[in-house]
């Protein structure tokens, strides 16, 4: 397990628990991760998530969603900024996911968003994620 991008981890560890029809996965918690999960039950992609503190150590329980056929909501997950390689991005030059059926993860001066809302608030910054 990788320490230098636990953000990394969490998208990886959400994306199988779902291609293996997982009800819930849990990950160590974090605010950049909490922000993120908020993002992804806001946008749809998953059921709820819990935050729970299991022998002393913060975890985030992330329940799955799935549609009618029991294929899972989220098709795919991808790290933009890695700890090698930071991207960064102004409001006018953000990149749209499957011509915007996919959702952009920013991380900007006025907190963790969606790109469209960094759009909206003219604020650019670092590209997390995108899912879709």
């Amino acid at each position: 397990m990788s320490a230098s991008d636990p953000v990394a981890d969490m998208l990886t560890k959400v994306r199988n628990a779902a291609m293996a029809r997982h009800e819930k996965v849990d990950v160590p918690a974090s605010k950049l991760k909490l922000e993120i999960v908020k993002i992804l039950k806001t946008e749809g992609y998953i059921k709820n998530f819990k935050k729970i503190q299991e022998e002393g150590k913060n975890t985030l329980r992330i329940f799955l969603k799935y549609d009618d056929d029991n294929n899972p909501v989220i098709h795919g997950v991808k790290k933009i900024s890695t700890p090698g390689r930071r991207v960064y991005s102004g409001y006018k030059d953000l990149p749209r996911v499957y011509n915007g059926y996919g959702t952009i993860i920013v991380s900007t001066s006025a907190g963790v968003t969606t790109g469209k809302k960094a759009s909206e608030k003219m604020v650019g910054g670092e590209l997390v994620c995108t899912v879709w």
